[in-house]
């Protein structure tokens, strides 16, 4: 018996269709990719420093900040280039009087200085900037 290969739709009804559920599937996935990635561009803003961990931290994730790394070596970074200490004055102080809001991440590593960080952190306070934080590493992440 020979086997019949056919639509089954009626003859008069044979239109193409296009199947969408393989393609809102296609477009989850590539949001999903750009989504991660981009998530992972935010820490590529500062240098790799060990940061200490503090317990009572709260995670500031908003865009408009300049990161300032100080390596254990005593370095300065500003948003990963190195930089010297009257560059970075000048160059916070033209920041400050176009954004009167900029905000300035303090990244120190855990080895560096006491007196390399505070001579930052005055840097920017003196530049004009009242908006400063210290980034530090969640506890629970660490110990992974």
């Amino acid at each position: 018996m020979p086997v019949k290969l056919g639509s089954k739709l009626p003859a008069d009804h044979a239109e193409a269709r296009i199947e969408i559920v393989p393609l809102i599937d296609i477009m989850f996935f590539l949001l999903a990719s750009f989504m991660l990635v981009s998530l992972s561009m935010v820490n590529m803003k500062s240098v790799k420093v060990n940061l200490p961990t503090a317990t009572s931290s709260t995670p500031d994730l908003k865009k408009n900040f300049v990161n300032i790394s100080i390596d254990k070596a005593g370095l300065v970074f500003l948003d990963q280039k190195p930089v010297g200490q009257n560059e970075l004055a000048a160059t916070l102080s033209a920041w400050h009087g176009t954004n009167d809001q900029l905000r300035v991440f303090i990244s120190g590593d855990k080895e560096a200085r006491h007196g390399d960080v505070i001579q930052v952190l005055d840097l920017v306070r003196s530049s004009g900037i009242d908006n400063v934080a210290f980034e530090t590493r969640d506890p629970v992440k660490a110990a992974r």
